[in-house]
């Protein structure tokens, strides 16, 4: 497929997809005659890989590093173990830190809808009852 389907099927934009092919984490599998790239569904499995690493913080070396152990996992059953090992290593490393900036990203979900009730409340008050207008929190409030 072309990068305009590649770019709608994962929320991608042109310019991100063609950046990430830049850097080296993503390559289209080939072109077209006329030189457009084309992707296979391989290769639009990466850049969601990549897509759901951003939001966690993870850089691009580590997007990178990422994919080169799931690569070389999948590449061959014939890996020693020792290599194996090491690959996995790897993957378990990254998800350890994907599930604490996720645990991190479910605290700062939970103060923010915190913080749109306190406003929501503030708004069905009404302007004259005398409260405070946004309470801090942890204020026991008198």
């Amino acid at each position: 497929m072309q990068i305009g389907e590649v770019a709608a099927r994962t929320e991608l934009s042109l310019r991100t997809i063609r950046h990430y092919e830049e850097t080296g984490l993503v390559e289209p599998s080939a072109r077209s005659q006329g030189g457009f790239r084309l992707y296979t569904e391989t290769d639009v499995a990466r850049l969601m890989v990549v897509r759901r690493m951003k939001p966690l913080g993870f850089t691009l070396d580590e997007m990178r590093d990422l994919l080169q152990a799931t690569d070389r996992l999948d590449a061959t059953d014939d890996l020693p173990e020792p290599e194996r090992e090491a690959l996995l290593a790897t993957v378990r490393g990254y998800h350890a830190t994907a599930r604490e900036r996720v645990a991190d990203l479910r605290i700062q979900l939970a103060r923010a809808e915190d913080f749109a009730a306190t406003l929501a409340e503030r708004l069905d008050r009404g302007p004259d009852d005398g409260a405070d207008p946004l309470p801090d929190e942890g204020a026991t409030g008198g």
